[in-house]
């Protein structure tokens, strides 16, 4: 049955993650699986301690896990396999996952014993971290979470986020700086007709078509965390980030999504939300 859907706006960019919990890098297109975006979250590092995959969701033990940057050395191929990460640290240098040494070098610059593994556990886990803001579910206190099984994802496979949230929420904080990357999305979306307000909040529940192929089902909000909060690069340390999200749409920044129907997308493609 054919459902008739209408222009919602255009994908202004497309990011992907090739470690969890490290800064990715923007493409300009990609294939998209059942598992999302092709290559995102291939791979994470494992807590050898704990069995428990490694997160920037609990700072306090991982503080420097936005300091490292993961790059594919080439692009992910749907009949390759994972290809090649190169992994920046904090110090400048750089080492791929090839190197037999790579775990050694990673576990020195965190201080723990780490391993980065390709395959997730059939059961992840991950700890989470809460700080101290009113309205939040906890507070000053770290969980356990489960993650979906056999995934390096915390929610869903594809995160998508509107510019016109990013721009409501900076109205609501003007002194903070609420860019793209504090959220790690996968598909940044400009939606059309109107630059601001919590747009994809009346998308939860419908069908995305995206380009010619791709068909996204929207499946709830994103649910935010101290992540939002840590410093990247030249983006400080901000705790009115989260306190914004919370105040202004019960912490909720962006939407997840599953995938209905694999296919390519890319920067510019448009939108379309199917009618009921």
């Amino acid at each position: 049955m054919q459902h008739e859907a209408h222009a919602a706006g255009s994908v202004v960019s497309l990011w992907r993650y090739p470690v969890k919990s490290m800064m990715g890098e923007e493409i300009n297109s990609s294939q998209v699986t059942e598992r999302g975006l092709l290559g995102d979250r291939s791979y994470a590092l494992v807590d050898l301690a704990t069995g428990k995959v490694v997160s920037a969701k609990n700072p306090r033990k991982w503080p420097g896990m936005f300091r490292f940057r993961a790059v594919y050395l080439q692009p992910p191929d749907m009949h390759e396999g994972i290809p090649s990460v190169r992994i920046t640290m904090p110090t400048g240098a750089s080492a791929t996952t090839d190197e037999p040494n790579l775990d050694s070098l990673l576990s020195r610059e965190l201080g723990a014993n780490v391993a980065l593994k390709s395959k997730p556990p059939s059961s992840p886990e991950l700890e989470e971290y809460w700080p101290d803001l009113d309205n939040l579910a906890h507070r000053e206190t770290v969980t356990e979470e489960a993650m979906p099984p056999d995934t390096f994802f915390d929610g869903a496979v594809v995160h998508l986020l509107t510019t016109a949230t990013l721009r409501q929420l900076q109205s609501a904080y003007p002194q903070g700086t609420f860019e793209a990357r504090r959220f790690r999305p996968n598909l940044i979306v400009a939606p059309h007709g109107t630059d601001e307000g919590f747009v994809e909040n009346s998308w939860v529940g419908r069908t995305l078509v995206i380009g010619d192929q791709v068909r996204l089902k929207v499946t709830c909000a994103t649910g935010r965390c101290v992540m939002t909060t840590l410093p990247q690069g030249d983006l400080p340390r901000d705790l009115g980030i989260l306190k914004t999200a919370v105040s202004a749409n019960h912490a909720n920044v962006g939407v997840y999504a599953t995938v209905e129907r694999s296919g390519a997308i890319r920067a510019g493609d448009t939108v379309k939300i199917e009618m009921e």
